[in-house]
């Protein structure tokens, strides 16, 4: 089972979240932000994730330590669930429409995190949500989970639909990253011999 349970508490939220790969898609989210509540419940679907996710952040100040911390544990367990990461395809990409929205997403589970996106949402809010933010928690994640991450918008003009497209196209990719090759028998896909 390629599975996780990551707990944090500090100051400004106390997060459980457990998370298995190879899941049928059911997201059990309750952070205390209801568009990443939204965009979580998309992402555990689309990439057939099983994913339960509790916090409760600070906020009464704004929704960022909520958002960046669930992100830093996501991108934790991810890791910890791949383990050494053997047999797995290691890349994924997808390019996924959502009505005018168009965005590529592409992964390299390498070890070595990094996110770089190239997107351009229209507005500063969706909802009470900072748009920002969406960068934050992909930052985030990547950096903990030593993926290498991209995102970039071809087409939108919605800013819901831009971010909601990046965590559709984030789970897919992923998923096929993720998943496990049967032609690498166990290998771990590196000449190096790891991924860290």
């Amino acid at each position: 089972m390629r599975n996780a349970e990551i707990a944090r508490k500090t100051a400004e939220t106390d997060i459980f979240l457990r998370l298995e790969l190879d899941g049928a898609g059911i997201g059990e989210i309750d952070s205390g932000v209801g568009f990443l509540d939204h965009m979580l419940t998309l992402f555990a679907r689309h990439g057939r994730f099983d994913l339960t996710l509790r916090c409760r952040g600070d906020i009464r100040v704004d929704d960022h330590h909520t958002v960046e911390d669930i992100g830093i544990c996501l991108g934790q367990a991810f890791g910890e669930a791949l383990g050494e990461k053997r047999g797995i395809r290691r890349y994924g990409d997808v390019t996924l429409p959502m009505d005018e929205t168009l965005i590529l997403a592409a992964a390299d589970i390498s070890g070595r995190g990094g996110f770089y996106p190239e997107l351009r949402i229209p507005t500063q809010k969706v909802g009470t949500f900072d748009t920002e933010l969406g960068a934050e928690f992909w930052a985030a994640f990547a950096r903990e989970s030593g993926i290498t991450l991209h995102l970039r918008q071809l087409a939108g003009l919605n800013a819901h639909h831009i971010l909601e497209g990046c965590f559709k196209a984030a789970a897919r990719c992923l998923r096929g990253a993720v998943s496990l090759d049967p032609e690498l028998a166990g290998e771990i896909p590196s000449t190096k011999g790891t991924l860290s």
